[in-house]
């Protein structure tokens, strides 16, 4: 029997849907997967995501009304790194696996390569996090480096990698 996929509607990130990112990145097991605080207040993330910077793309992914996925792509503002994107992304827990994070990348990289004109998308990831590695690879991300004790996490020092796609000239 086949069960049907679900609805994941990506959308750009709006005041409304403050709440469900403080939500989502206040999960124990989200926020230990990505450079944020826990406990942070929704007026904490007002203040990062409430921008009119066509150099941010801010995206949410949403099912039935709750946000179950959020990436932030940000075009760099020095001259002569203005090719370059750096992006950084999380899922709900209950949702990882299913397709969100690929949904999210797609979009992503549609405007990164069609709209903003950028050769080269970039991020940082935790070493220990195969699943993205992975998802990301899918897209066309290699491994650049290893940043050795990169971020306090849990109480102990982590390393992270450095990761990279480049877009191929037409």
């Amino acid at each position: 029997m086949h069960t049907p996929e679900p609805h994941i509607v990506i959308q750009r990130f709006t005041e409304a849907h403050l709440e469900g990112v403080a939500a989502l990145y206040n999960e124990p097991a989200v926020c230990r997967q990505v450079l944020q605080m826990p406990f942070q207040s929704v007026e904490a993330w007002r203040n990062k995501l409430v921008t009119d910077n066509e150099r941010r793309l801010q995206l949410v992914a949403v099912h039935g009304g709750e946000v179950i996925g959020q990436l932030g792509l940000e075009q760099l503002l020095r001259v002569r790194r203005s090719h370059v994107g750096a992006f950084g992304m999380g899922v709900a827990t209950a949702w990882q696996g299913k397709g969100v994070g690929s949904k999210l990348l797609t979009a992503a990289l549609d405007v990164a390569d069609n709209w903003m004109n950028l050769r080269r998308v970039e991020l940082t990831v935790y070493a220990d996090n195969e699943a993205a590695h992975n998802l990301y690879r899918k897209f066309g991300f290699e491994v650049e480096g290893r940043m050795r004790d990169y971020a306090l996490r849990d109480g102990v020092f982590v390393d992270t990698l450095s990761m990279a796609r480049l877009r191929q000239s037409a």
